[in-house]
């Protein structure tokens, strides 16, 4: 294709739709008779429900019921084993039981929104309550599961002759030990969590965000026992997701319950306050990160132990060394020991970059610990311990320039004029400082379908149900179906986020894009041969009895023997509306090889001498992605991922009352985000290097249109590894001050 737009520029498909208020969310959808719900939730962290009184409630007006714990007509059921992960471990409104402060144990369904707001208000419990588990400190500690990969979480590697990682520890020159800890965070997507169920006899069809949405629709058939092609999710628009709209949370299940009850449609919005306890969080976790070194910098010795909740309803393993300390960096001997601590707290979820994250503030604060240490500048001492190979697997990368990262970012920067010595830039009031750190993130790919279709019109559409949280899956799809079709992009239309449509990828683990491309290519190369068969098999056809191998596509047009035509004036001459074809994927990129993508952080700060108020100044991130498939997009899932750090390192804490359970900070007055005065120009650059390997499932053979495949990897999650250690590490350089635990507040730099 002359003009791909792969790579370019692409403003976003939906985006007119969105601008203007078309685009309809969950709570956007209008159906005959709807009744509006609100929940209620628990006033204690743990014990039991001895009643719950409704009656001043179901006297307002306009209530048709009041569900209270427990409630037998709502009808809840567990799911199957391998699926539990994806659920909390109990349903909502089965028992007395109370788990967590903010679980909910009651709602009132109502004619409007405001009625049934104004009931639940009026709904009272009494409890038999008991002390709440919340100390990561005071509780017993289990190893953690399995990674998101599924291997060991606990890893030791050990040189020939070492006794241990302490021995190795103690055999260094150098050695760098710190105590980092992490509050508990939250998703805050911009759209509330909604829910629309509408009842059709033993069908229903639920309007949910969802960021897996065929699973979705699987576990909600599951817990209301219906069979899975009796559900139908529709999530064609999500504002926000980052993890929190992975789970099947207890509001999607009491909606469809009560709308089955209650025989008409149910919609429940829960309010911003809700979203803080009942939608997941990331867990607040303890890290102890111990480097030995030689004097020049070159490690010998890399332990990562962490200490993280795990509520007692389920919850995110964290493993927060996992695709950190045990992928980065050049070493010997390897320790990391995850554990977790069983609590009385709400479910909690993954939250962009869950691991990563977390883990890397840890460690790339430590690597800069260990720069001041041995007087290595910072770039230095990371190419001092560049890993060739992946240091747990031993395993060759797919694809890695992650050193290209450095130089080019340091560059772009200005690197060079960094003063080592803190405190040595004053400007009036405000001291400044600079620091960086590393990115990295996993490149996995998940099972999935595509359909496309070729239209007589000469169009083609696109399916598939993965989901798009504003991150641009609308437009990844129509890119890659533009090119693998060679025609324009304004030719082809998307269809997601329908559990109807061919199973998607899921939008998590920044995974979406190279799961999807590669089989919009497979799936366009067999909607190809489609056409060509039946142009060489219908009498109708100018090229019938021809051999389909003569034929050749070439940007929307068959040519052959002389003749040339589009593929809808051909359709249309044949009679046939269109033609199309499905490529699946089972996940998975080719053995013997580890898979990441790779970035560069470079911060500057600022910091008053006299108040220690922190702005972020200047911010440069350098990305190693594989193909960038929406350039526009791409720069802007980045500059979101760093917003996030930011945020982590200087504003999101939700303090923990440990005598109730109670997260004090739940609303977004008090729960601190970053807004447009935080943040300065962000300069992002990426890469654009193919991956190799990741060019699944056809190869590339240069041939023509529908064979090419892209080598795309993702990168929704990059921007937020590292970012947080870089704007700690740019804080030190200006005040010589090392803040571990986040976030670093004014008060902690006093």
């Amino acid at each position: 294709m002359t003009n791909s737009p792969v790579g370019r520029e692409i403003d976003r498909v939906d985006g007119r739709l969105k601008v203007t208020g078309a685009a309809q969310y969950s709570a956007d959808y209008p159906a005959p008779g709807t009744a509006y719900a609100h929940v209620v939730t628990s006033t204690i962290g743990r014990g039991t429900i001895t009643r719950i009184d409704a009656g001043a409630a179901l006297a307002s007006p306009g209530v048709l019921r009041v569900y209270a714990a427990p409630d037998p007509r709502l009808k809840l059921y567990p799911v199957a084993p391998q699926f539990r992960g994806l659920v909390e471990n109990y349903a909502p409104l089965q028992d007395t039981a109370v788990r967590f402060h903010g679980q909910v144990i009651a709602m009132v369904v109502a004619e409007s929104v405001e009625q049934a707001r104004d009931a639940a208000a009026l709904v009272t419990a009494t409890y038999d309550a008991q002390p709440p588990r919340t100390s990561l400190a005071d509780e017993p500690r289990v190893p953690a599961g399995p990674t998101v990969s599924g291997s060991p979480s606990n890893l030791t590697i050990l040189a020939p002759g070492v006794e241990s990682i302490d021995a190795a520890l103690a055999a260094s020159d150098v050695v760098v030990e710190a105590e980092f800890h992490q509050p508990v965070q939250h998703h805050v997507a911009m759209e509330p969590h909604a829910t629309l169920a509408v009842w059709d006899g033993d069908r229903v069809t639920v309007h949910a965000g969802a960021q897996i949405p065929p699973a979705y629709a699987l576990l909600l058939s599951q817990r209301l026992g219906v069979l899975p092609q009796d559900i139908r999710l529709i999530s064609k628009y999500v504002g926000g997701g980052f993890g929190a709209r992975v789970v099947v949370w207890s509001d999607a299940l009491v909606a469809a319950a009560a709308a089955r009850e209650l025989g008409r449609p149910v919609k429940l919005v829960l309010t911003r306050e809700q979203m803080f306890t009942l939608v997941g969080h990331r867990p607040h976790l303890t890290q102890i990160v111990r480097l030995g070194a030689s004097r020049d910098g070159v490690l010998n010795a890399v332990s990562h132990e962490s200490d993280a909740e795990m509520p007692v309803v389920g919850g995110f393993n964290v493993t927060p060394a996992h695709a950190t300390s045990d992928t980065l960096y050049r070493t010997p001997n390897l320790r990391v020991g995850p554990r977790q601590v069983i609590l009385d707290l709400p479910g909690s979820r993954a939250m962009r970059a869950p691991n990563e994250a977390p883990g890397a503030f840890a460690l790339e604060t430590a690597m800069d610990e260990l720069a001041v240490a041995t007087g290595v500048d910072p770039v230095e001492l990371r190419l001092r311990n560049y890993a060739t190979v992946s240091p747990a697997t031993g395993l060759p990368w797919s694809s890695k320039h992650l050193d290209e990262c450095y130089r080019v970012g340091a560059r772009r920067f200005g690197w060079s004029r960094r003063h080592a010595t803190p405190r040595a830039r004053v400007d009036g009031q405000w001291l400044f400082g600079v620091g960086m750190a590393t990115a990295v993130y996993p490149a996995t790919r998940h099972p999935a379908s595509v359909r496309v279709r070729l239209l007589d019109d000469d169009t083609a559409v696109v399916s598939t149900a993965t989901a798009d949280l504003g991150t641009g899956g609308w437009t990844m799809v129509a890119i890659a179906g533009a090119d693998a079709l060679g025609i324009p992009l304004k030719r082809v239309t998307p269809e997601i986020g329908d559990s109807a449509l061919p199973q998607g990828a899921p939008a998590v683990g920044s995974s979406a894009t190279h799961s999807t491309v590669p089989l919009i290519v497979g799936a366009a190369r067999e909607a190809i041969a489609a056409l060509k068969q039946l142009a060489v098999t219908d009498p109708r056809s100018p090229w019938h009895g021809a051999n389909a191998e003569d034929l050749r596509y070439e940007e929307g047009r068959l040519r052959a023997h002389g003749r040339s035509m589009s593929f809808g004036r051909l359709l249309t001459a044949l009679g046939s509306r269109g033609v199309d074809a499905t490529a699946s994927g089972p996940g998975g990129a080719p053995a013997g090889y580890a898979y990441h993508s790779f970035g560069a952080h470079f911060c500057e700060v600022r910091v008053n001498r006299f108040t220690c108020e922190t702005r972020v100044t200047r911010f440069t991130t350098v990305a190693d992605v594989g193909r960038v498939i929406n350039a526009r997009a791409a720069r802007s899932q980045l500059v979101g991922g760093v917003i996030f750090g930011i945020g982590y390192a200087l504003l999101e804490e939700n303090p923990l009352e440990l005598d109730t359970g109670r997260l004090a900070g739940s609303t977004l007055a008090d729960y601190l985000v970053p807004v447009n005065a935080d943040i300065p120009d962000i300069d992002v650059h990426l890469l654009d290097r193919p991956d190799p390997l990741l060019i699944g499932p056809l190869g590339d053979d240069g041939g023509e249109v529908g064979t090419r495949s892209l080598g795309a990897r993702g990168l929704g999650e990059i921007g937020n590894v590292g970012s947080a250690a870089a704007v700690g590490n740019a804080i030190f350089n200006a005040t010589g001050i090392r803040v571990r635990d986040v976030p670093i507040t004014l008060d902690k730099l006093l």
